[in-house]
């Protein structure tokens, strides 16, 4: 399948002061033209043509970070005779994606309206309002109701939930200028940010799905997926607690804690709440040591998150627990656990959070952890980062991927880098870092191979089709706004990627088709670090 876009840019644009670097499968003289005038306000050349692997392309490199007056602007190849889309230079060109991607949680709520008011004509009635009973005991049953429908599909999933809200909280946490206007959301009971608000609607779920004994259930779903023209509203099969799991109940702790500490200023009686909750989770897993990594039961066909390495997710509670309690035993259990070879310090996804234990360490003040651990974690972070300017200099877009690494959920992995690569710009004072981790938004937005923005409803070559029952179901042409794509994935892991992506290179492997779950659907964990990505945008 042939890449359809022949300039390569950030279709969103970029603010004055940003580098400006698009990518094109041709080099030479270049212009850039005010789309309005016609004016030509600068003139230049590509770097020369260069094989790119991934894309399976020779690529040239145009620079026109010369151009910093606001406007409306065109690139115009000369020799090759092509141009790009109309982009803006512009003080805040952001702001509107990064309010769309924080809202996107909205439209994936559980159990409540979603009133015209604030859905417009994503509207849809309450979903899910039925108890669950517990695998296998289906006497015992318990109120479910509330949460983030976790992707495409209508189940709520404990480790996937705790990379959302610790993403999200965290975006607060580092830029909280950029995340304190209003969304368009209901006024929660307690006055607070929105961007706080969406996250407690979540967090109260997440409480329902600890047991008494402190234990985690890893998710709640209902046996098989329903039929993708489904609306929740209609998703009416029984409502099931999969087993507990050590993942979960770790992953819980360590965002409850977070929450504790997070919210305490704001919802003192729930952050109590919170840390009551994180202690009973952190109690359970002291006391039981052994359990295999979750597995579905055989009975149950909804997504497994299944993770046979729990100690990273233990290394994150323990973090969490110390920063918000003090009390040394968590700092003892982290230190022990940071000298693990079994994990990553520095993965930030839903089953590999090591880094999540390592951010939260170097978020305190120096003086606050031994100085050898500090210096550990330090070093780990910034070899990382390095690593990533290094993939994202190879590569002709600018994103930190190998060849290799398109995998399901590519974009998760270009928007964590893109945050490690934030904060270790804070940590360390180093500015490539910075520019390293805006290549990766400006991959997101448009300077990828096939010249997709991946954020839905935005840009000038949008996903319209995600894999997404709500936007498939309610015969509504657009797609609920500002959900990102799972991008590119060389393993082609549904027929529909399979009947047209077979022998593609990897970063060509996406296609915009709503049967496409291993590259189009759109996941909450997918989202949440794209929201710290843009909180930092739009302050850059």
């Amino acid at each position: 399948m042939p890449h359809t876009c022949q300039i390569h840019l950030n279709q969103l644009g970029y603010s004055p002061d940003l580098a400006k670097v698009f990518t094109s499968d041709a080099a030479g003289r270049f212009e850039v033209v005010n789309s309005v005038s016609g004016e030509t306000v600068y003139s230049g050349s590509t770097s020369p043509l260069h094989p790119d692997h991934s894309s399976g392309m020779p690529v040239a490199r145009g620079d026109f970070s010369a151009v910093r007056s606001p406007g409306s602007y065109i690139i115009r190849l000369t020799d090759a005779g092509v141009q790009s889309p109309v982009f803006p230079i512009d003080g805040r060109p952001y702001q509107a994606i990064k309010n769309a991607l924080l809202k996107s949680f909205y439209y994936q709520r559980c159990g409540v309206e979603l009133e015209s008011a604030y859905a417009g004509p994503w509207s849809h009635k309450a979903c899910h309002l039925s108890d669950a009973y517990v695998h296998g005991k289906p006497e015992e049953r318990y109120s479910q109701t509330g949460g983030w429908h976790d992707a495409g599909d209508y189940g709520k999933y404990t480790v996937a939930a705790a990379k959302a809200v610790a993403d999200v909280m965290l975006a607060y946490e580092w830029f909280p200028s950029a995340l304190r206007e209003p969304v368009g959301i209901p006024d929660p009971e307690i006055r607070m940010p929105d961007v706080l608000a969406e996250v407690r609607f979540e967090l109260l779920f997440l409480l329902k799905m600890q047991r008494k004994d402190g234990a985690v259930y890893h998710k709640v779903t209902t046996a098989e997926f329903p039929a993708l023209d489904c609306m929740p509203e209609s998703d009416t099969a029984d409502l099931i607690f999969s087993p507990i799991s050590h993942t979960s109940t770790a992953a819980f702790a360590a965002v409850m804690a977070m929450a504790a500490r997070i919210y305490r200023d704001m919802d003192a009686s729930m952050a109590e709440n919170y840390g009551r909750a994180a202690k009973s989770a952190w109690k359970w897993l002291t006391e039981n040591h052994s359990g295999a990594g979750f597995k579905n039961p055989s009975d149950i066909k909804t997504g497994e998150y299944g993770d046979d390495c729990r100690l990273d997710e233990e290394y994150w509670a323990a973090a969490e627990l110390y920063r918000w309690t003090r009390e040394p035993q968590y700092l003892a259990a982290a230190q022990e656990l940071a000298g693990s070879e079994a994990f990553s310090l520095c993965e930030l996804g839903w089953a590999d959070t090591g880094g999540y234990g390592t951010l939260c360490l170097l978020s305190m003040e120096a003086g606050d952890l031994p100085a050898p651990l500090r210096s550990q974690l330090l070093n780990a972070w910034a070899a990382e980062a390095d690593s990533c300017v290094g993939r994202s200099a190879a590569d002709g877009f600018g994103v930190a991927l190998l060849p290799d690494e398109y995998i399901w959920g590519s974009n998760m992995l270009v928007m964590n880098r893109a945050m490690l690569l934030i904060t270790a710009s804070r940590l360390t004072g180093r500015t490539p870092f910075a520019s390293a981790a805006l290549d990766q938004w400006h991959y997101l937005l448009g300077r990828n191979t096939l010249g997709y923005c991946y954020v839905t409803g935005f840009g000038a070559k949008p996903v319209m089709n995600p894999h997404h029952r709500p936007s498939a179901g309610d015969g509504i042409p657009e797609p609920v706004p500002g959900m990102v794509a799972g991008g590119p994935n060389s393993s082609i892991q549904d027929e529909a990627a399979a009947s047209l992506l077979r022998g593609q290179p990897p970063a060509a492997c996406f296609i915009d088709h709503k049967d496409s779950y291993s590259t189009n659907e759109m996941t909450i964990y997918w989202n949440s670090p794209a929201v710290f990505v843009a909180a930092f945008a739009d302050l850059s």
